[in-house]
């Protein structure tokens, strides 16, 4: 399997600089050997921006506050109001109308409001990462297997035991689906807030490559904050494996699918 994954991006890089030294425009498209020395130079040199660590580690950080906030706050509001049919029923139409309302536009807000630090772009990740993993909370809340809480209650089971026993591991499933996409939601996130207006951070690389119609530092930027996705998401799963032990495998999983 790695073999296989190992040569489709082999392919793939060979064909990109093969391509760009006959048919297209390197200065348009760049190529994986610019690309691989922008990386080296970020790394050894540095960057405009100073030390490429201490520009990954502040998107990082605004990421992680982003998403640990997002999760809290999603998780929270989407089990509370997924028990609860007339608190949902009443915050629907705020809950939609605040979702409807484009990402780069509150971002751009919250550079106003909160400045050029890193306030503003853990304001961006959090919204960002808050939907993915409320509207998952609120579907798994609903979900629970309603004779599974009647017979709890039927034993004497207070509110808050049928919060913690019942249904919040019932909605596990749903939550920790949404949080394997809300980590990229919070990085994308960062960058876009660094994009509006940062003074540190991938995005405001990123942004000044594209200024200095530098493609191949435009391309480093992408593949850093990918690397950093990649790492994150195989942490998410590692969690996910810790959380859900106790559950007998699925079918598809028992199959080795």
């Amino acid at each position: 399997m790695l073999a296989v994954r190992l040569g489709l991006v082999a392919v793939w890089l060979g064909s990109w600089e093969l391509a760009a030294r006959t048919v297209i425009d390197p200065f348009f498209y760049s190529m994986p050997s610019e690309v691989w020395d922008k990386l080296v130079t970020w790394f050894t040199d540095g960057t405009s921006m100073g030390s490429i660590w201490e520009n990954m580690g502040v998107t990082l950080e605004e990421a992680v506050l982003g998403f640990i906030t997002g999760v809290l706050g999603g998780v929270v509001l989407g089990v509370l109001l997924g028990r609860s049919r007339f608190l949902a029923d009443v915050v629907a139409p705020f809950i939609k109308g605040a979702n409807a309302i484009p990402r780069i536009v509150l971002a751009s807000l919250f550079v106003i409001w909160f400045g050029l630090g890193i306030s503003s772009k853990v304001a961006t990740a959090f919204v960002l990462v808050f939907f993915a993993v409320f509207f998952n909370a609120f579907q798994g809340a609903r979900e629970v297997d309603k004779v599974l809480v009647d017979n709890a209650r039927i034993l004497g089971a207070g509110r808050w035991q049928l919060l913690r026993s019942i249904v919040l591991p019932s909605a596990t499933s749903w939550i920790l689906a949404s949080m394997h996409v809300a980590f990229g939601f919070a990085l994308i996130g960062a960058v876009v807030g660094e994009f509006t207006g940062a003074d540190r951070g991938m995005g405001l690389l990123i942004r000044q490559s594209q200024g200095n119609f530098d493609t191949p530092g435009i391309y480093a930027g992408m593949l850093i904050i990918t690397a950093l996705a990649l790492v994150a998401e195989w942490l998410i799963t590692r969690l996910e494996k810790r959380l859900t032990s106790w559950r007998p495998p699925s079918s598809s999983e028992a199959a080795g699918i």
